[in-house]
């Protein structure tokens, strides 16, 4: 069994909190590119609604009429 010096064991922990922090950094871009994902998908939401709403406008009263 190998025996760790003290030196070594510092080493160790701190190669571990360089890929904690690389880690948290990479969290931290992808919790900011997800949140650009949701304002881009509430855009076009957004536009397609609008869209549909220019091509197939609502017909008032027309069924009405043919529940008659």
């Amino acid at each position: 069994m190998k025996r760790y010096t003290k030196a070594d064991l510092e080493e160790i922990v701190y190669a571990q909190l360089e890929n904690l922090n690389a880690l948290h950094d990479l969290l931290s871009i992808m919790k900011h590119q997800n949140e650009l994902l949701e304002k881009a998908n509430m855009k076009l939401r957004d536009e397609i609604t609008d869209f549909k709403q220019k091509m197939y406008p609502k017909l008032s009263g027309r069924k009405s009429k043919l529940s008659e």
